[in-house]
């Protein structure tokens, strides 16, 4: 008789589950109602059923490298019709912000990032970082209200005669490079490892890796596309509505992150050539435009989905997590600070604009640097689960397991 599985189930992760929103999987018996209603499943692939059991058995090591947990897109459809209140979504939800921590590079830094306890170390990093540049730099002695009409928050880390590159410039520079570089780099850390896990467990082969410009063209820049065209929140049910959160959301991104590169472009690139340019950017100039339609796009979207969340720990029991509600908040205190900054300039208040602004640099700093860690990390995770999928689905991997 052939001898059975041994299952060895992770005790820790266990707990971790209970404790980040995924406590009531064990009331789940296997009734399959929630692969029945969810669009993901398919007859080979019982989602989210085989994952219910996996999470009550402990394989944690099957759960974070499972492409399919990344799929999820919380739709609560499985939640709302689970008639024994086992909540899946949540369960998802708590794995994927498992897999965040346990793929996260610095592994020091994933664990800070991962429990509310530590909300005031995060915080404290950026503003120590920023607060002491801001000390050293000059910037501390304010303009008066005349030279603040003229510069605005160009002289927040005071100024030098180097009219090629601003001091502002150079030192927004030497502290937002790094960080988005060093996050970049975690990100690319974590996925990479996901990546090779799930592979493992798919049976996937490397000998018939495709190209870099095969995998682009073919697998990454095809799930890229699906992402923003909201395409699976649409099949969304229960929480379809989050669709109208997200959707302002990533468009205000899309939006800011032009705006980045064009003031990355013109004023330390073409400003080397023209040092006129490093001035306020005239509220007609079109990218002054899009940058505040971004940041109330921003601000709307995320008042929204805070909304909707709110809603469905309400209405539908849903657990409050960090991993949730961290974002949510980074992202609302990235808009309003910048907002209520560029407002407070136009009015001529240096003193509540250069509050706001060092909170704005602050509340970015966190967005970026924490970002292969936190539920923001999603949008990167997904991506690539994405492309997973449309490559185990391809001739490469057929051919590699014929």
């Amino acid at each position: 008789m052939a001898e059975g599985m041994k299952v060895e189930p992770d005790l820790n992760f266990i707990r971790y589950m209970k404790t980040a929103g995924g406590d009531t999987l064990k009331k789940c018996y296997q009734c399959a109602t929630c692969s029945v209603v969810c669009p993901l499943s398919s007859d080979s692939k019982p989602f989210p059923r085989k994952e219910m059991i996996w999470a009550q058995w402990g394989l944690k090591d099957k759960l974070v490298a499972d492409p399919d947990v990344m799929l999820c897109h919380q739709c609560g459809d499985c939640t709302t019709y689970c008639p024994r209140g086992a909540k899946p979504g949540d369960v998802l939800g708590a794995i994927r912000a498992y897999a965040y921590t346990h793929f996260g590079f610095p592994q020091g830094l994933a664990k800070l990032a991962s429990s509310g306890k530590n909300l005031p170390i995060l915080i404290l990093i950026p503003a120590v970082i920023i607060g002491v540049l801001w000390l050293v730099s000059g910037g501390t002695h304010m303009p008066d209200s005349e030279t603040f009409k003229e510069v605005g928050l160009t002289n927040f880390f005071g100024h030098w005669d180097y009219h090629f590159l601003t001091k502002n410039v150079f030192i927004i520079d030497i502290i937002f490079l790094p960080a988005v570089a060093f996050a970049l780099f975690a990100a690319y850390r974590g996925v990479s490892a996901m990546w090779k896990q799930m592979a493992a467990n798919a049976n996937v082969s490397s000998v018939f890796r495709p190209s870099v410009k095969q995998f682009v063209l073919e697998f990454l820049w095809p799930s890229v596309v699906e992402i923003i065209n909201h395409k699976r929140f649409n099949e969304c049910g229960t929480n379809k509505n989050r669709v109208n959160g997200h959707l302002p959301l990533l468009l205000s991104f899309i939006g800011l992150f032009i705006v980045t590169n064009y003031a990355f472009i013109v004023k330390d690139i073409i400003g080397l050539a023209y040092p006129s340019l490093h001035g306020p950017i005239s509220q007609m100039n079109p990218i002054k435009i899009l940058a505040n339609v971004s940041a109330i796009a921003m601000i709307v979207g995320i008042g929204i989905l805070w909304g909707n969340r709110s809603s469905m720990e309400d209405e539908q029991g849903v657990s409050p997590t960090f991993y949730d509600w961290f974002l949510i908040g980074e992202i609302m205190a990235v808009g309003v600070t910048g907002l209520v900054a560029e407002l407070t300039r136009l009015m001529g208040l240096q003193v509540l604009s250069y509050l706001f602004y060092y909170l704005h640099l602050v509340s970015v700093f966190m967005l970026f640097f924490y970002m292969p860690y936190t539920k923001f990390a999603h949008m990167v995770y997904r991506t690539f689960a994405m492309a997973f999928e449309k490559y185990r689905e391809s001739n490469f991997v057929k051919r590699a397991v014929e």
